[in-house]
């Protein structure tokens, strides 16, 4: 086997795999939290949600294109093409949408209350399911015209204007189409990606001001949760920005280009999805109570193992 082959093959392996273990383990934390908790608050819902389409979008492209790398061919027909692709799309919109979600609601919950967030903070627990439908609904939409040039690979050359995924082709047929939904997917991703970033700067400016304030909070109401959850906030969203910067470059150059190489296709899939495998482990180092839950049954299931153990013995 190639050595650029093998080294793109276990990159992707690395990745695709420590992404679904960690977002995995993530939901399972969490299904462990609601299970003893009544409710969950908006910024636990909102990463558990992160986490859900995050390893959606691992499955729906991660997967298929790490065995494609690894010469599996035909592993799809067109209406197979269709769904993931359409599953993907989606995935990798509510990815950005969700975490703009969680810089928003973070930098309304630690806004100092005024006459208008007064009434809002106490109601944000209530608005997180309709804006997750809001999102669902309208990334569902926008990425519709998705599955409908998608199809298997075919025998011979690639047509122009088609991206190349390996497992699936994505034919826009011409020129005018594949700009139109490259600027679509783009300016709805910049859109986001500008809110987050300006929430977070928000945050930001939050956190430098009120230090003090910040400090008195936590002693009577609990203030370093908040301050916390915010860090944490900020992590992913700097995490979200240099991939997204990352992903964008190669992805204007792609729509340059009539006819792109494989090889720049595989570049941006992997530095597209290098958010949805990193992004659970900063929740788990930073969440206190997705760690204790982890924490709990490692000890929980230790003691079991020592007493098999000492039963051999």
């Amino acid at each position: 086997m190639d050595l650029c082959v093998t080294i793109k093959g276990v990159s992707f392996i690395l990745q695709t795999g420590l992404g679904i273990f960690g977002n995995t383990v993530v939901l399972l934390a969490y299904a462990s939290i609601v299970s003893s908790e009544t409710k969950l608050l908006p910024v636990d819902m909102i990463l558990c949600h992160l986490a859900f389409v995050n390893l959606m979008l691992l499955l729906t492209r991660c997967v298929p294109q790490t065995m494609t790398v690894f010469g599996l061919r035909n592993l799809l027909n067109d209406p197979g093409c269709k769904v993931v692709i359409y599953a993907y799309r989606i995935s990798r919109a509510l990815s950005v949408c969700i975490t703009c979600m969680l810089s928003v609601f973070q930098a309304v919950t630690i806004a100092p209350a005024g006459p208008r967030l007064s009434r809002l903070k106490p109601s944000l627990p209530s608005l997180v399911l309709p804006t997750f439908a809001g999102l669902w609904l309208l990334n569902m939409a926008i990425c519709i015209a998705a599955p409908l040039f998608s199809m298997a690979p075919r025998n011979g050359t690639v047509p122009a204007f088609t991206l190349n995924l390996g497992f699936c082709h994505v034919d826009f047929r011409n020129n005018l189409s594949y700009v139109i939904n490259g600027v679509a997917v783009s300016g709805r991703d910049f859109a986001f990606v500008a809110l987050m970033v300006g929430s977070s700067g928000y945050i930001l400016l939050l956190l430098h001001r009120h230090s003090k304030q910040v400090k008195g909070i936590r002693r009577s109401q609990g203030g370093g949760a908040e301050t916390r959850a915010a860090k944490t906030v900020l992590t992913l969203v700097v995490l979200y920005a240099v991939f997204f910067g990352i992903d964008n470059v190669i992805w204007i150059y792609m729509l340059t280009m009539p006819k792109v190489s494989p090889v720049v296709a595989d570049m941006r899939v992997f530095f597209s999805s290098c958010y949805a495998s990193l992004s659970p482990y900063f929740v788990i180092s930073s969440n206190k109570k997705v760690k204790g839950k982890i924490v709990c049954s490692a000890e929980h299931d230790q003691p079991l193992v020592d007493t098999q153990e000492s039963n051999d013995k």
